[in-house]
């Protein structure tokens, strides 16, 4: 596997040798264009496959459970992957402010779930030489990670702040229904309203999409290029439907994909 992986990862060694001056100049563009996207992808592959081969594994394991959860540990649950939700079993009741700060600390801080996301995003802006001033290396790449783990921390932040000032709900609450489809719907909708104070009258998801504009609009004072705070606080908060919506149905979903990988894992063994 090691002897693959070398001669992998040398590819882009052995396109360098063949030389683009000796074909016609058309040629030339396309061979020269080609080589810098599979340089490109080469660069990417080699950051992304440290986390591919410790994110996989982590998915598919469940986690024992030796001491009973308290009331406050079932109100407070934190999947490192697609972030806090309440389980369809579980009485969904507000949350005091010990309660918010906890999940606050848990959701920005101390589980992985934000550090792969960060890494996804700044991925793609590697990818596509976001802020090319940055430059594509490992430098470049640092830099695109840090200033997306900063405006995740900012959304985060201005999310759980909103949502405890106004008393609505932070969670994703897993569908109390049955099907497919209703448990999608419950999903797609959760990503635009949430609950008050009281649990059961819905509120539109403000708190979740001013703060993902407002990450983003921050995000431009440290960008080299400076770019306008307006559209960059709108393709944020544009971001946020597809990513939110995503997220959601991986949480209503999560036990039956945990079930699929188990049942593959028990299989191959």
């Amino acid at each position: 596997m090691g002897l693959r992986l070398r001669r992998f990862f040398d590819l882009k060694t052995a396109m360098a040798r063949v030389a683009p001056q000796s074909l016609p100049r058309s040629e030339q563009q396309v061979a020269s264009r080609e080589h810098r996207l599979m340089s490109k992808y080469l660069q990417i592959l080699r950051l992304t496959a440290p986390i591919l081969l410790f994110v996989t594994p982590c998915f598919c394991q469940t986690q024992p459970q030796t001491n009973p959860k308290t009331n406050e540990d079932l109100q407070i649950n934190v999947n490192w992957f697609y972030g806090s939700y309440v389980p369809k079993d579980v009485p969904l009741t507000t949350l005091n402010g010990h309660q918010r700060l906890k999940l606050y600390i848990r959701q920005t801080y101390t589980t992985p779930g934000i550090y792969v996301k960060t890494t996804a995003f700044a991925l793609h802006d590697q990818a596509h030489e976001a802020n090319p001033e940055w430059g594509d290396g490992l430098e470049g790449f640092a830099k695109r990670l840090g200033s997306r783990q900063a405006q995740f921390i900012i959304q985060n932040s201005l999310t759980s702040f909103g949502d405890g000032v106004v008393g609505w709900e932070p969670r994703y609450d897993r569908c109390r229904c049955r099907g497919g489809w209703s448990r999608t719907r419950h999903a797609i909708v959760r990503n635009f309203v949430t609950y008050d104070r009281t649990e059961k009258s819905l509120r539109p998801q403000i708190m979740l999409f001013l703060a993902a504009f407002a990450g983003g609009a921050i995000a431009t004072n440290w960008e080299p290029a400076h770019p306008d705070w307006k559209i960059n606080g709108y393709q944020a908060m544009l971001t946020q439907i597809p990513i939110g919506v995503g997220i959601n149905l991986i949480g209503e979903f999560a036990p039956e994909i945990g079930r699929i990988f188990r049942k593959k894992k028990a299989f191959n063994q």
